[in-house]
């Protein structure tokens, strides 16, 4: 998180906008001596945003005579006084109370969309918001984490699946006006958060679905496809041609999707059988997916995104290397914890979305078997399956063909898509447990539930359904509430304070990825790696830093971080022996890259110990050490 507040900081410290905004596209700070642009590699476009209002209010209020913030000194006792502020006039309150504007208007979107989606009903808004709060930790991060992409990202994803899902129900939408709607919430999703992309993957696949299925046409479908395209060239574009926008699945699906949509007539024309036709679109769309993907990452010499398939490669084979442990030992990339299944149980979500989940499987099921008993009879009726096999292919009518209740079949595979993400990785549950909120609006829809033939009993069993689900909603919220306090972390402080008052302003840090960006945002020094692991050749530099956590010679870790221009290095005691389970200790990691030296004793026992005379100790408490690397010139030789 402080990687990227640091960037609001450049803005609104540097002398003007645009000199701050120079400074972040011509960045030598980040991963020095590499020169890079931020704007195109961090999704930063929220912190210039914000830094540049913050700017304007600024000038603003001081002009008008407005006071915006308190500040106050506060003692600590025996640690050093500081001072403390609060109101809009200061940056951190400018910043996160501008995340915590945005989420509540999301929270207005989501009621909004559990009323549409329900048939217009209070009762369905009422449920969705309901089941939100009642699963609020495990729905969001935001109130933990404001900095991160999601907070950002999210409300404009249930704005576009909003869209998508009038835009389905709509008999015949208007294409410019529905496209560029949905485009433009696509295009604000996409453009903070570089995994947009895989929520959008999914969409694509959900709408292409219902598409097979013949709920709706080509029209509609090529509608999202469309809308997506420009919003995904426009991303492009605006984050100065990042590669991994373009080498990604989604970008390859949705070329191969719009490519199969333009042929619909030679293969529907071909193949009579529905299921032979979802059969041979589905081939079509997986295998030129994976071609196409394969093939635009060749041409352009890409390998950005190759850690995403190692990592689901590492889920389901046993295949592991530095980066995919790095990833996967992480407890948000771990497959889904029992607990949230448990959790979100106990407050009937889980169930609720289950129910639906059958009740529109049954309908779907029934609707198809309606109409397939009635072309039979027409068939027996008029005797003429000669002619109807050779009846001529209705373009027109195919491309604007629509089924009964497709946007809520679309909103049902969206949730499990979701379901699905949640899953594999952890982290994913953000997409998952508000698309089960919403999808839990259609208990109160009598489309979905009208076999119930009296609405008030229908009412009535919703209403149930809450009461008990409030049980264990509500103690959630409690515990939530009763989490008070503020964050303290002094050895961390004690080290950036050292850093500060008794090393050059120029020396180059190097050391675990969340604390060189913390070294970044509060010491402004340089730094060789940072937190943002998206990037193939900051990932091959975070690994020659991480050697100190392998069993090379402590020698070696010398020359390498010397080759990299590394003054001083962040020794942290966790680092070296910590493990959130077997092989997962550092030293442990780096056995599977360098397999020759298993059992020897690890450069970073052996630096904390007796680092000299590769290194010399600066700096010490029970957490850090602050090592200088004693260079030996051979960088210039």
């Amino acid at each position: 998180m402080g990687l990227y507040y640091s960037y609001y900081k450049t803005i609104i410290d540097a002398p003007s906008s645009f000199n701050g905004l120079k400074q972040i596209v011509y960045d030598n700070v980040t991963e020095y001596p590499s020169t890079i642009n931020v704007l195109k590699r961090f999704n930063l476009y929220p912190e210039l945003v914000l830094g540049v209002a913050y700017r304007w209010f600024t000038s603003f209020t001081k002009a008008a005579e407005i006071t915006t913030k308190q500040c106050w000194k506060v003692n600590r006792g025996d640690l050093p006084d500081v001072h403390s502020c609060e109101g809009f006039g200061d940056p951190h309150y400018f910043y996160i109370h501008c995340i915590y504007f945005l989420n509540s208007g999301m929270m207005s979107l989501i009621f909004l969309y559990g009323v549409f989606l329900s048939g217009n009903t209070i009762l369905g808004g009422i449920v969705t918001v309901m089941f939100y709060f009642f699963n609020h930790g495990e729905a969001t991060r935001v109130m933990w984490t404001p900095p991160l992409r999601e907070s950002y990202s999210f409300p404009f994803l249930i704005l576009e699946l909003l869209l998508v899902t009038n835009m389905i129900k709509t008999s015949k939408p208007s294409y410019y006006v529905h496209m560029l709607g949905i485009s433009a919430a696509a295009f604000l999703f996409m453009l903070p958060w570089q995994f947009a992309q895989f929520a959008l993957l999914t969409q694509t696949a959900c709408v292409f679905a219902v598409y097979m299925l013949e709920c709706i046409g080509s029209w509609k479908t090529n509608i999202l496809l469309h809308a997506q395209l420009y919003a995904l060239a426009a991303n492009f574009v605006f984050q100065c041609g990042n590669e991994m926008l373009l080498t990604s699945f989604y970008a390859s699906s949705l070329l191969v999707v719009t490519l199969i949509v333009t042929q619909e007539k030679l293969i529907d024309t071909r193949v009579k059988n529905l299921v032979g036709r979802c059969f041979v679109k589905t081939f079509l769309w997986l295998i030129g997916t994976f071609g196409v993907k394969k093939l635009i990452s060749a041409c352009i010499s890409s390998a950005d995104d190759a850690h995403i398939w190692e990592i689901f490669k590492s889920k389901f084979t046993d295949f592991d290397n530095f980066h995919t442990m790095l990833y996967t030992c992480a407890k948000e990339f771990d497959f889904l914890e029992m607990s949230t299944v448990v959790s979100l149980t106990g407050t009937l979500l889980i169930p609720s979305s289950i129910l639906i989940t059958i009740v529109v499987a049954f309908k779907f099921l029934h609707f198809e078997y309606q109409q397939y008993q009635a072309r039979q009879a027409e068939k027996d009726d008029n005797e003429v399956d000669e002619a109807d096999d050779g009846a001529e292919y209705d373009a027109e009518k195919e491309a604007n063909r629509s089924k009964p209740n497709a946007e809520i079949l679309y909103n049902v595979l969206q949730m499990i898509a979701f379901t699905i993400m949640a899953v594999l990785i952890m982290r994913l549950k953000l997409f998952m447990t508000p698309m089960m909120a919403i999808t839990a609006s259609l208990l109160a829809s009598r489309k979905v539930f009208g076999f119930i033939t009296n609405q008030w009993k229908h009412t009535s069993l919703v209403i149930v359904i809450l009461a008990i689900g409030c049980v264990s909603g509500f103690s959630h919220l409690v515990e939530q509430w009763n989490i008070i306090g503020e964050f303290q972390n002094w050895p961390h402080e004690e080290m950036l304070t050292f850093i500060n008052n008794k090393l050059p302003e120029d020396g180059v840090f190097a050391g675990a990825m969340p604390t060189t960006a913390s070294i970044k945002l509060s010491c402004g020094r340089p730094i060789v790696n940072h937190p943002h692991y998206e990037d193939a050749g900051l990932r091959a530099r975070t690994m020659l830093v991480y050697s100190m956590y392998s069993r090379q010679e402590l020698s070696h870790v010398r020359d390498t971080l010397e080759d990299m221009g590394v003054d001083y290095y962040v020794l942290e005691n966790s680092w070296c022996t910590r493990k959130t389970r077997d092989g997962c200790q550092m030293p442990e990691i780096w056995d599977i890259e360098q397999p020759e030296n298993k059992g020897k004793i690890p450069a970073c026992e052996v630096a904390r110990n007796s680092p000299s005379p590769y290194f010399k100790e600066v700096f010490k408490n029970q957490v850090y050490t602050l090592l200088r690397v004693m260079k030996t010139g051979r960088k210039n030789s």
